[in-house]
């Protein structure tokens, strides 16, 4: 058999002896290189964030059984806190606890080999415990077993819990991450908004802009994106009905109860809008939406990633220097615009996986099929990716400072881009031929402004008219960009 640890002959340890949660070790560089960039995540997108959801869903629906009239189960506020303690209070042990009744077997309980049923158990273990406190009585702690996961599938506890879990994360982690940039773009608009840049439509030089009114596009897209994003956020809706959608077990057991209004009580008192009509597997639209909007901002911020690249590689933005950081292995003069570069290739990573989930998580094999539950455990990784494409397009944009003499001198060198306003001004005069005469003189020619003012003084225009024109130069042909580049802060300012 082939030994993938390697030889050794220092006395050191093969990799394979590294401890599995070494970062070092980690399959993925979310959780090895990235780990500290994707810390934030780790609630809501780890195994045990997800446990503690399920935990949380099962001890709530064991309440709010218990508020029905026709249930015999009588839970007083010191036990109903005691039961909400189970999942407030989950630490790792918890999590730990849950993995080894699933693998193992544990307390008693044989292995499950069905993360959902180990939870189940989970509870009742620490149920058990609760009973024998008497800091926090709940009664028969064993008269309740039946009532946790009462005419429930795995899925009921699946849906909420993975939303749950996806709604703060995108809500306390994402939409904060991508306000960062936000705000960093719209410092930069502010401050260099009347820093006039040649434009360059088709690659080619184009009517100037500003600086900061580019910055203010990116800020001003972001703003729309993430208006998008909380809008689908808000729209996360969550599922509980049965084995397939008919509420047939709960409907058996208690005819008399309004099963539906007890479903949609119960979802929206966990912060979620409700689905009423499901087969076993929630549809899953409301993720798709929103893993639309986040590829939509990645979209947006990717765009803004190659238009910083080629800036910094046509020497209008420098790059603020960190002592002792290498810039190139080799090239010691060097400052590469690694920032960028690695949120372009994160966010394309994250936008691929989104695609992906998007697709996939709203298609079903009739009432049911298992293949979407693998999937729903990338969704973490989809947004991890994200979060690091966010964090690194926010350094880079901390580190650049325009260099606004390099802009200027392109500018001076390149004066047929006023053109446009020559032929437009002659075209408000009347000139039938303003585009040809402007064509003519500029069309595959290298210019001066000498040039453009001895066809001005052939013209026959009033001297005001020759005056404006005589007037024009590239930076001072922007238009209303400086007015553009005010774009309001998130404070509206």
């Amino acid at each position: 058999m082939h030994d993938h640890r390697g030889p050794r002959t220092d006395g050191g340890h093969a990799i394979a002896d590294l401890p599995r949660d070494d970062p070092l070790a980690a399959v993925s560089p979310l959780d090895g290189r990235y780990a500290r960039r994707t810390e934030p995540l780790s609630p809501y997108a780890s195994e045990a964030g997800l446990m503690r959801a399920r935990t949380r869903v099962e001890a709530e629906y064991l309440i709010a059984l218990a508020d029905l009239d026709a249930t015999p189960i009588d839970l007083g506020p010191d036990a109903r806190a005691a039961i909400r303690s189970v999942y407030r209070d989950f630490d790792v042990d918890d999590a730990r606890l849950i993995k080894d009744l699933e693998v193992h077997g544990a307390e008693g309980y044989e292995a499950t080999n069905h993360d959902v049923k180990a939870v189940e158990y989970f509870l009742r273990v620490r149920l058990s415990e609760i009973e024998n406190e008497r800091t926090a009585p709940i009664g028969d702690a064993e008269g309740l077993f039946p009532w946790i996961h009462f005419g429930l599938t795995s899925e009921d506890v699946n849906n909420l819990a993975h939303r749950l879990l996806v709604k703060p994360a995108i809500e306390e982690v994402l939409v904060p991450a991508i306000r960062e940039v936000r705000d960093e773009l719209t410092a930069l608009a502010h401050e260099y908004g009347d820093v006039p840049m040649l434009a360059r439509t088709h690659g080619q030089p184009a009517t100037p802009t500003t600086f900061g009114k580019e910055m203010a596009v990116y800020a001003a897209r972001l703003g729309r994106g993430l208006g998008r994003l909380e809008d689908a956020t808000d729209g996360i809706a969550g599922k509980l009905a049965g084995a397939s959608g008919t509420y047939a077990a709960h409907e058996a057991a208690y005819p008399d109860v309004d099963w539906r209004a007890f479903s949609r009580s119960f979802v929206t008192d966990l912060g979620l809008e409700h689905v009423d009509l499901a087969t076993q597997v929630n549809p899953c639209d409301d993720l798709a939406a929103v893993f639309d909007a986040v590829r939509g901002i990645n979209n947006v911020l990717r765009d803004l990633d190659l238009d910083a690249w080629l800036y910094v590689s046509d020497r209008y933005l420098g790059q603020e220097t960190v002592a002792g950081e290498t810039g190139s292995s080799t090239m010691p003069h060097k400052v590469n615009p690694i920032d960028f570069e690695n949120s372009e290739g994160n966010l394309s990573k994250a936008n691929a996986d989104l695609t992906f989930l998007a697709d996939y998580v709203t298609t079903s094999r009739l009432q049911r099929d298992l293949s979407d539950s693998t999937v729903k455990r990338n969704v973490g990784a989809a947004l991890a990716h994200s979060l690091i494409g966010y964090s690194k397009v926010a350094d880079g944009l901390g580190k650049v400072v325009p260099n606004e003499q390099v802009m200027r001198e392109e500018l001076e060198a390149t004066p047929e881009v006023i053109g446009e306003a020559v032929q437009t001004i002659l075209r408000r005069e009347g000139d039938t031929e303003a585009y040809e005469r402007v064509k003519e003189l500029t069309r595959g020619k290298r210019v001066t402004l000498a040039d453009f003012r001895d066809l001005f003084a052939e013209l026959p225009v009033d001297e005001s008219v020759r005056a404006e024109l005589d007037a024009l130069t590239p930076a001072g042909y922007t238009g209303i960009a400086d007015e553009l580049a005010n774009v309001p802060d998130d404070r509206g300012e």
